[in-house]
């Protein structure tokens, strides 16, 4: 099976994670010619504030989450390091659940990958805390790929 689609989902702690991800999905894209979809998913409070944070006019613009998501730095990090490898991607926003919505969008892009980072967690840590990329792995519609954070 060919991967045409790979879904990075990027969240709001993966800042610290950039080249790692932006690694991981280059090897992956390059030789594949691949399009990577770059998924970023907002709780609603987290949305409102980057819309306050990005200085967008909400009374005289239609604001898409599609729109938010490219002006997120995060995102806006990862762009710059697809263009420089010459990896044809796309962006995608939404508001809601973390990891409903990236399972969502995974179906939505019709993605062959899903990529998704995180950190190492206890198992006590996992029931108290819940895991946004344990939800992920296990609800996907497409293989995913678990980029777990350095521990240097």
């Amino acid at each position: 099976m060919a991967i045409e689609t790979i879904l990075l989902a990027v969240g709001p702690s993966d800042a610290d994670r950039i080249d790692r991800l932006a690694e991981e999905v280059i090897d992956i894209a390059g030789p594949t010619g691949a399009t990577v979809v770059l998924g970023h998913v907002f709780t609603k409070d987290e949305y409102t504030d980057a819309l306050d944070n990005l200085d967008f006019d909400v009374t005289a613009e239609e604001v898409s989450a599609d729109d938010v998501a490219r002006r997120h730095a995060t995102v806006r990090k990862l762009v710059s390091k697809l263009d420089a490898e010459d990896i044809s991607y796309d962006v995608r926003g939404s508001v809601g659940d973390h990891g409903e919505k990236i399972v969502e969008l995974a179906t939505d892009v019709d993605a062959d990958q899903l990529l998704v980072g995180g950190r190492k967690r206890s198992p006590a840590g996992k029931a108290v805390f819940g895991s946004v990329a344990q939800e992920v792995m296990l609800s996907s519609p497409c293989p995913v790929t678990f980029i777990r954070e350095d521990t240097k």
